[in-house]
């Protein structure tokens, strides 16, 4: 006999099943998805250039960079997502599959499981070509696998606050509008300069910055010049808010559906 907890599993796996294929009848979303951050690593590391306050040259900033990146890259395609939970909210198909005896939700944690998927291939990528353009990890492999972790916990906590937000919106027209106060938080980090270079009202928004303690947690596991062990705060931030947004998410859709 199948029990709630299976019931909400086995519906949950199906509506990431669901957004899956998607992904067969949209490729050029997902490969523009996972080249635009190598775009901006490959800007800033060649064209722009940067590393003031960073050890090394150009080959510390390279390292410095590509953990702040991976970091910022847990900020990228939170829109397509957005767009999608609105999409499925104004073109009747949250009502078709309350209809069915499907549990209360599950089209949300199958969208956010598909993100997941999706942000892990990103990280992958990412990790690809920095190794492609220098960048190497000199922690443990233990370390490595944490800094690992504390990327895709980031993209979880924004991932959830961007479903919220997306239902508050309502429509897709009004994600775009939304999803701009998603890039202040990604550009004002630590992922492409030291804050001791920034003014000291500058520096210190970044230094707070949820997206800069992990950028900070990432480049300490893996070995990397301007890491800090922030790995307390990297954990804190994110887990502070999923505890806030999740249960909002949750709420906004069972008002929704009724």
């Amino acid at each position: 006999m199948s029990t709630p907890a299976v019931l909400a599993v086995t519906d949950s796996w199906t509506m990431t099943r669901r957004e899956l294929a998607h992904w067969a009848r949209q490729p050029v979303q997902i490969v523009v998805g996972l080249v635009f951050p190598v775009m901006l690593l490959v800007m800033f590391g060649y064209l722009i250039g940067g590393g003031k306050g960073v050890e090394g040259g150009s080959d510390g900033y390279v390292a410095f960079l590509v953990p702040g990146m991976l970091a910022l890259t847990m900020a990228f395609g939170l829109e397509s997502t957005m767009v999608a939970v609105t999409q499925d909210l104004n073109k009747g198909v949250i009502d078709r599959f309350r209809s069915m005896p499907m549990t209360n939700g599950a089209v949300l944690v199958g969208r956010s499981a598909a993100d997941m998927l999706q942000s892990l291939a990103s990280i992958v990528v990412m990790a690809g070509v920095g190794f492609a353009i220098g960048w190497r990890v000199h922690g443990s492999f233990g370390a490595v696998l944490g800094a690992f972790g504390l990327l895709l916990l980031l993209r979880f906590a924004m991932l959830w606050m961007g479903i919220y937000l997306a239902m508050v919106a309502g429509k897709p027209e009004m994600v775009q509008a939304v999803q701009i106060l998603v890039w202040p938080v990604g550009f004002l980090s630590n992922a492409f300069a030291v804050p001791s270079t920034m003014p000291d009202w500058l520096g210190t928004v970044v230094e707070w910055n949820p997206m800069s303690a992990t950028a900070s947690s990432v480049r300490h596991l893996f070995g990397n010049p301007g890491g800090a062990d922030e790995v307390l705060l990297a954990v804190a931030w994110p887990v502070g808010l999923v505890a806030v947004f999740f249960p909002l998410a949750v709420r906004r859709f069972a008002r929704l559906s009724h």
